[in-house]
Order: structure tokens, then C-alpha cells, then sequence
């Protein structure tokens, strides 16, 4: 019974990155034999444990073998005989299939670390191409490494998608890898190259985007990437990530908006980043205008993002949007001007005692007192910006 480091911590350790988490694989063991050493199975899928005082995994070497369309289509083998070099044949990429032993020596029997070295995404084996969950994987490692993509590799990839194959993803794991991606150093990276195997089309078809290859070839598509690496670069969450997308939604008015719907759907996104998607959708144009707005507007803004109550909800719009004109416009402006102009709103607003008019309002017998609040929230905000010229 042999173990081994695998995967992401031996390709992270000769990046010179922080290994956050150590996969083991053990070769010539039994479920049995672990379970007796006090390690505590885990797997539901496949037989992996919990080591009894680090509590990392260890899984049994194994072998997978396709039966069925989609990721889950696989019967797994694992048992003593399983090599170390027959477990890493199964995986994805050459640069997550490397092991280290107990002495540290370096495992790569298909040329991970040469193509570490030579910044390429390479698939290991022809059986990359019966998992379509491995496209999305490769994206999202564009995404974070910034590598290029061997030719064969997206060859293999296109392929996928030209024979159906990829029509067999699951929701849940499509949006785990594009959140995964949207969430990487260079994002804009995981669409071109979800273009450049003809996936993207069919993920985001309600998109207006055009790529020629993995570059961007309409506006749409140049604003969004360009907007990407904004966000990136200011280090914007998933949700405000996402809701760039909002952007390049086709249609106008409701059309519009049944189509960002419908997008959503598809992808499952969750609640926060469907949240920020609508909210930038149907005020984001008003928003990148707000230095250019009246007193009411700009009240009506805040209240739309529930600026009062979710504070954080108006400022991840505003992120939202900043680089989404950033993207279009190249706005290099600092600080953003309607940025500042929705905050300064948003302090005035807050300054008006609510309380003190809710009882001046009933001790007068009147009763419209969200319209009295409003009013007087307006003329704050309109002495502010007065005080500002």
C-alpha cells in the first residue's frame, strides 16, 4: 500500500503557488484495509477517505470506463491492481496528472510539468472527450492560468460539441465551472475560449456576443470581456461578475427581460446572481448616468436598489456598472462620477429624520406619510447637490 500527493497541490507546488488543499490517491489497498488503518469513507461514488488525523482525502486508485451519454455516465473500478500511472491516465488535463511520493520525487508519466513550463491546457488521453464537463474545465483553467490550448486539445473539444456530446451537461455542473471561471484572475479568457470550441453559442444564446475564433467580433463582445477584466482587476464578486451579462442580453424592453429570464433558468443561477443580473438589466443605464440626473432621479435609484435598507445591494450595482462602462468606454475617471453621485444621495437621504415626520404627518391627521418622506429625502438630496456646484 503506497500513497501519493496528486493533482492541483503537485501542479499548484511547481507554479509556486499556495497549496490549499492535498488529494492523495493510494494504490494497492482495499476499502477494507483503510477502513481498519481508522480512515473514515467518504465516497458515495467511489471509494475515498478521510485520513484520521489531517483529514484529507484519500482515494483509492481507479479506472473509469464510459457507458452512457454525460458526466456520469462511468462505472469505476478501483482494486489493488490499479497502477498509479492507470489513475492518472484517467484525468483531464497533463498538468493535473502529476504525483508526488512520500520522498517528494516528481510522478509525471504524460508530460504535465513540460507543459506546465510551456503554458499549454493538453488533454492526457482520447477519454477526455467521454466526460463534456472536461470543456468547461479546461475554460475555466484558460481563465485562471491565462495558458494556451494545445491544438489537438480543442480539436477534441470542438469535436465534443459538434457530435452532441456536450448537449448531455447538467445545469448544476455547467454553472459550477462558470462560476468557477467568472471567479478566475482573467474571466474574459473562459468565454473566448468556450467561442473557439463552439460551446458558447449554445450556453448563452441569449447573448448578442460574436467571436472570430476566441476574440471578440461585435461590440457586445468586446464591451463584455473588456468589462471582465475591469471587474476582475477590481476585484468584483461572482454576483456583480455575472450580472455583466445582463448587458448583452438581446431585445429591448420586456423582450429583454424574458430573455435574461430565460437565461437564468437555463443556467440555475442562484438568487444573488440572478438579484444583481435583473437589477443591472433594468437600472443600469439610469445608474451610469447618475451624475447627470436630477434630485428625484437619483432618490428613485437608490430606492430601486434598496440603498436603505441592503446598502450593499447599491454598491454592488454600482460595481456592476462602472465596469461596464469601463468596458465601453474605457472610463477612467477616479472616483466614478456616478458613483459619487448616488453615494452623496444616499448619505443626503439618510440625514432626514423619518421618525420626526411620521409624527408630523399624524399629528396633522394626515396619513401619506411614504409620500412626505420622499418629498423631503428629495430636498435633501437637492441641497446636496447644490452645495456641491
Amino acid at each position: 500500500m503506497k500513497s501519493y500527493v496528486v493533482g492541483g497541490a503537485v501542479r499548484d507546488e511547481l507554479l509556486g503557488l499556495a497549496v490549499r488543499d492535498r488529494d492523495h490517491v493510494v494504490v494497492g489497498a482495499t476499502p477494507e484495509e483503510m477502513e481498519r488503518q481508522g480512515y473514515r469513507p467518504v465516497g458515495k461514488d467511489f471509494p475515498v477517505f478521510l485520513h484520521p488525523e489531517t483529514h484529507e482525502e484519500y482515494a483509492l486508485a481507479r479506472t473509469e470506463r464510459k457507458v452512457a451519454r454525460g458526466y456520469k455516465g462511468f462505472t469505476v473500478y478501483a482494486a489493488p491492481d490499479v497502477t498509479l500511472e492507470d489513475d492518472l491516465r484517467r484525468r483531464d488535463l497533463t498538468i493535473n496528472a502529476m504525483a508526488r511520493d512520500d520522498h517528494g520525487a516528481l510522478i509525471d508519466p504524460y508530460g504535465g510539468a513540460r507543459d506546465l513550463a510551456a503554458r499549454v491546457l493538453r488533454h492526457v488521453s482520447p477519454a477526455f472527450a467521454e466526460d463534456p464537463v472536461r470543456i468547461l474545465r479546461v475554460a475555466r483553467f484558460a481563465a485562471r492560468f491565462d495558458f494556451s490550448i494545445a491544438a489537438d486539445t480543442l480539436a477534441l473539444m470542438r469535436r465534443m460539441v459538434a457530435e452532441g456530446e456536450a448537449g448531455a451537461l447538467v445545469p448544476e455542473r455547467v454553472w459550477q465551472e462558470l462560476s468557477k471561471g467568472l471567479m478566475e484572475a482573467h474571466p474574459q479568457r473562459l468565454f473566448g475560449v468556450l467561442a473557439e470550441c463552439g460551446l458558447l453559442a449554445s450556453l448563452f444564446r441569449e447573448c448578442v456576443f460574436a467571436f472570430d475564433g476566441a476574440a471578440p467580433a461585435n461590440d457586445a463582445a468586446r464591451v463584455a470581456m473588456n468589462a471582465l477584466v475591469r471587474a476582475a482587476g477590481q476585484g468584483l464578486a461572482l454576483p456583480q461578475r455575472f450580472a455583466l451579462l445582463s448587458f448583452s442580453v438581446a431585445g429591448e424592453g420586456d423582450e429583454r427581460a424574458a430573455n435574461l429570464d430565460a437565461l437564468l433558468a437555463r443556467l440555475r443561477a442562484p438568487n444573488d446572481c440572478a438579484d444583481a443580473a435583473a437589477l443591472a438589466l433594468h437600472k443600469g443605464t439610469a445608474v451610469m448616468n447618475a451624475h447627470r440626473a436630477d434630485a428625484a432621479a437619483l432618490l428613485a435609484m437608490v430606492e430601486a436598489a434598496d440603498g436603505f435598507r441592503r446598502p450593499a445591494r447599491l454598491e454592488g450595482l454600482l460595481g456592476t456598472c462602472e465596469a461596464q462602462q469601463f468596458g465601453a468606454q474605457g472610463w477612467t475617471d477616479l472616483p466614478w462620477p456616478p458613483r459619487q453621485a448616488l453615494l452623496r444621495a444616499l448619505a443626503a437621504a439618510r440625514g432626514v429624520d423619518a421618525a420626526a415626520i411620521a409624527r408630523t404627518i399624524t399629528a396633522g391627521g394626515g396619513k401619506d406619510i411614504g409620500a412626505a418622506l420622499r418629498a423631503a429625502r428629495t430636498r435633501a438630496v437637492q441641497a446636496a447637490m447644490e452645495a456641491m456646484t
